[in-house]
């Protein structure tokens, strides 16, 4: 008899998968040192015990897979998980454990064990996030200053640990005589035009050399580290598989990378970041636990914890952290997962604290704290702002997106690292002689939010003062002063350079955030709304919208409270985040006074980006990469029905499924060969079409491969049996392999009138790859993820096969 096994890469995926999600082009190649490592000894000794006599003796019945066999129910590479099944697996894995604890000591203990494993996880992943993040402040920190000069005391202090132990004025606390410029170094005077035609050319070599080593490491050791990370961790969450793109390669690098990105000055933010690369620190330290290792459901919700931690530890917010991880990114959120997201943010922003990485005992760089309460006039310059934070979020989707679309369409995107040079020396050169670009866009935001004292040097805080109207602290209104006037026209400078650059940075091949610059975009706008508004009532207090409650001498306007409101305003018109973006500004300006303005600016935001275009940007890039992503928030109004979506349409070929007790080995082989579906419904017989089950191709290929290899008497001519009872054979047939273990004795199934509303809801709600269709008990048809993403965008008179892994 014929034994041969399957070739190692006979099977190669199509591009068109029309029944199942597909494979995105990729070789399958099932041999099992891919993914699974190859069945031991004891397990192969094990299957011989099987061997009947084959033509020899009486036909014997092989109950494959009665142990798990390693790469059964795993899922390839661009696939979707299912969900029900994961879960399913879960609770049958915590009912034995439960079991098992009755029966010994060593077992409750186990129990135990298991129950704990959890938290230890997310203790882990929030030290590690907060180490992390610790590191990457530092090192950006210091790395951002050395593009302007170095410490004579020590190398590796930035400018401000430079100058702490120095003698020199508060006033003159940045000209300390450690910290040299490099006109300083090279020349030995930091004065005239040469020194700074020299400061300015070493600024802008520093950052082409930071941009252009963090590009190359991203194209040579970890593509994936590119962006922000956020628009593929939804996808991932929602249950879609990128191998490679949590993976300690991709930490690595992308921890790196984000310091020389951030450090080179280009318009992006580690915030966004931070996330991607908590995300990779929960699924990596997942491998430590096998409940988690082995069940993929399971390790998605670790991942919605970490997301949170990265939050926590990128803002200082470990509430707001929860509270995005539930709004943003999550797709399933039980409530234990609330619980741990909330104690890994914990544990990250403690550790963040622990390391102090900006020596101020502040968890970020830009905490402010306001004392002076606000009036309900001042509503309508706050509504402004949150007018302006929407307008500008559209724009820049809209303006975002056109780029990135065509970075993927014409030959743009085949020149990555001179795309990230071009845009690096157009941002350095225009930066450099406005002060308030070539500053950190971190220190600009806490410059833009600070509210003015005494002791600020800072142009925007030069007033002419009257120190007889100075009570305590706080001063009053005051008339502006040539230095405000000066950074205000350098801020109106600055905001046009951001609003612009930002939207050729998002989306280059190197880690870019986009909270910081948008809030940056948002808090200049303000700070600019704020002077207005407070100059106004200083020469205007008899008018009667301020005579009420602004009298002369009085503080009554906060300007740095508008940039604050400015920076909720445009983060929420780009991300159309509201509670948890909410929280994150109050958590970082630690006044619960000032949520009322904020939720005002937050919500108008939202509503005025949402009547000119529904997407945030993080699902516009989902949609723009054609990652199979059901938007939760959206609902589905059309009135078509499953038999409308499902596969075969009337024009195709009809559906390819294996039946329960009749089909051979090599029948099995040759649909497999000859189809690129995922996986295959399996009926009684071709002409009653009763539904039984549904088989995966993966389990199917493997399960034969190894019956193949491990088992004598399994040939081409052997019968497939997916029932308890098989049917009677000649005594001379060979063996049959029997494979009920691998079958799905309860698919999805949905008749084929109901409507497409509820099927929507069905692949929303339970994170189903795929449901079949029945019309009186008999199976019609099949409709994927797919099928469905492709029904929503024919709906939306969109393009449907944009719904494609690119």
């Amino acid at each position: 008899m014929d034994q041969k096994g399957f070739r190692r890469g006979s099977f190669q995926s199509a591009t068109s998968d029309e029944d199942m999600l597909e494979i995105a082009g990729a070789s399958m190649e099932f041999s099992m040192a891919d993914d699974d490592p190859p069945l031991d000894r004891e397990m192969g000794a094990g299957f011989s015990l099987y061997n009947g006599g084959g033509m020899n003796g009486t036909s014997t019945m092989m109950d494959f897979l009665e142990e798990p066999l390693p790469g059964v129910g795993t899922y390839e590479d661009f696939n979707t998980i299912d969900w029900v099944r994961e879960k399913s697996r879960d609770r049958d894995r915590h009912r034995e454990i439960t079991n098992r604890s009755k029966e010994s000591t060593w077992a409750l203990l186990h129990s135990v064990s298991d129950a704990f494993s959890g938290w230890l996880l997310m203790l882990l992943i929030g030290l590690l996030a907060g180490s992390l993040a610790g590191l990457i402040d530092i090192s950006a920190h210091w790395m951002t200053d050395l593009k302007e000069g170095v410490c004579l005391a020590g190398f590796w202090f930035n400018h401000e640990h430079c100058c702490w132990k120095s003698n020199t004025t508060f006033t003159d606390r940045d000209k300390c005589p450690e910290w040299k410029s490099w006109s300083q170094l090279i020349l030995g005077h930091g004065e005239g035009a040469f020194a700074y035609i020299l400061n300015y050319f070493m600024y802008v070599i520093w950052a082409l050399m930071f941009s252009l080593l963090a590009v190359l490491l991203v194209k040579g050791f970890a593509p994936y580290a590119c962006g922000s990370g956020i628009p593929e961790i939804k996808t991932i969450l929602s249950g879609f598989i990128i191998r490679g793109y949590l993976g300690k390669w991709t930490l690595v690098i992308k921890t790196i990378t984000l310091v020389l990105a951030v450090s080179s000055g280009l318009s992006l933010g580690k915030e966004g970041p931070l996330v991607h690369v908590a995300c990779c620190c929960g699924n990596i330290l997942c491998h430590l636990f096998t409940k988690y290792r082995k069940n993929e459901a399971k390790r998605r919700e670790v991942l919605s914890a970490a997301a949170a931690a990265g939050v926590s530890v990128a803002f200082g917010a470990p509430i707001g952290g929860v509270l995005f991880s539930l709004e943003e990114v999550s797709y399933y959120f039980p409530l234990k997962t609330l619980w741990r997201s909330f104690f890994a943010a914990l544990v990250a922003a403690f550790t963040l604290r622990s390391i102090n990485p900006f020596g101020n005992s502040r968890l970020v760089l830009f905490y402010v704290e306001f004392h002076m309460p606000w009036h309900l006039l001042e509503l309508v310059p706050f509504i402004l702002l949150g007018i302006f934070g929407g307008l500008w979020g559209a724009f820049f989707i809209r303006s975002n997106i056109a780029w990135c679309r065509r970075r993927k369409t014409t030959r743009l995107g085949k020149y990555p690292v001179l795309e990230v040079i071009v845009v690096t020396a157009i941002t350095a050169v225009l930066a450099f002689p406005n002060e308030y670009t070539r500053m950190s866009t971190s220190e600009l935001i806490s410059e833009l939010f600070n509210d003015c004292g005494i002791l600020d040097s800072s142009k925007l805080c030069e007033y002419v003062n009257d120190f007889n109207s100075t009570k305590g602290d706080d001063l009053p209104d005051r008339a502006a002063g040539p230095g405000v006037y000066t950074a205000m026209w350098q801020l109106a400078l600055a905001l046009i350079m951001k609003i612009f650059i930002t939207i050729f940075t998002f989306g280059m091949k190197v880690p870019s955030g986009l909270f910081i610059p948008s809030m940056a975009v948002g808090a200049i706008a303000g700070r600019l709304l704020g002077v207005a508004v407070e100059q106004l009532a200083f020469y205007h207090h008899d008018w009667a919208i301020f005579s009420g409650w602004c009298s002369p001498g009085a503080d009554c306007i906060t300007p740095g409270l508008y940039a604050m409101v400015g920076a909720a305003a445009c983060l929420g018109g780009v991300t159309r985040m509201t509670v948890s973006l909410v929280v994150i500004m109050f958590e970082l300006t630690g006044g619960l006074e000032y949520i009322v303005p904020l939720m005002a600016a937050a919500m108008t935001s939202k509503w005025v980006a949402d009547a000119i275009g529904r997407e945030g940007i993080y699902d516009a890039h989902i949609r723009l990469n054609g990652y199979p992503f059901l938007e939760a928030k959206e609902e589905f109004s059309h009135k078509t029905r499953a038999m409308d979506v499902m596969r075969p349409r009337k024009s195709d070929p009809p559906l390819t499924v294996i039946t329960q007790d009749t089909m051979t080995v090599e029948d099995v082989e040759t649909i497999v060969t000859s189809t690129t579906y995922s996986g295959y419904p399996v009926v009684v017989a071709r002409t009653s079409q009763r539904l039984v089950g549904f088989v995966l191709r993966r389990d199917l290929i493997i399960s034969i491969e190894n019956a193949r290899k491990k088992q004598d008497g399994i040939v081409s001519t052997s019968i497939i049996c997916f029932t308890d009872y098989c049917p009677p054979l000649p005594p001379s047939s060979p063996s049959v392999l029997k494979l009920r273990s691998i079958l799905d004795l309860s698919p999805f199934t949905v008749t084929d009138e109901t409507p497409m509303e509820i099927v929507v809801d069905i692949f929303r709600k339970l994170g189903l790859r795929q449901c079949l269709v029945t019309h009186n008990g008999k199976l019609l048809g099949i409709i994927t993820k797919k099928d469905v993403l492709k029904h929503i965008a024919q709906m939306a008179n969109q393009d449907p096969d944009s719904i494609l892994f690119n």
